[in-house]
């Protein structure tokens, strides 16, 4: 299998689930939760599939190394390493998150919405900046 198109594809998922989670975000500051919840639901297929789509990559390949040895490493590092353990532990509380507001339980999303979103966004947006440094700069 060539898994070589897929650090790209993961990228722009990742990308993707940032943009939908603050147009998500904008349209329940807005009012309107029907969009909101498209929106944030769709956030959450983009980040599945980015996720399934990352484990058949590393599946493949394996670890892949930072090419540089130079000031960028520590900054790439201090990137990474938040960003892989928050993407760990913030999965179970995103599904939380829907099962609550799919549910109707909104008091119950709101509180752990207020900490997910963050993280959800840092991951995302983290994952495009450790792409562009491992395979494009």
């Amino acid at each position: 299998m060539n898994a070589s198109y897929l650090p790209t594809l993961n990228a722009v998922l990742n990308s993707i689930s940032f943009i939908l989670l603050l147009i998500g975000y904008s349209y329940i500051r807005k009012g309107n939760p029907g969009a909101h919840k498209k929106l944030m639901l769709s956030a959450l297929v983009s980040s599945a599939v980015f996720l399934t789509s990352y484990l058949i990559y590393h599946y493949n390949v394996g670890s892949v190394p930072y090419p540089y040895h130079d000031w960028t490493r520590p900054v790439y590092f201090i990137i990474l390493v938040p960003h892989i353990i928050l993407a760990a532990l913030m999965t179970p509380f995103i599904l939380v998150a829907v099962v609550y507001a799919l549910r109707g339980n909104f008091q119950k999303h709101r509180k752990i919405a207020r900490w997910v979103f963050p993280v959800w966004i840092f991951v995302s947006i983290s994952g495009v900046i450790i792409y562009l440094m491992l395979y494009i700069f």
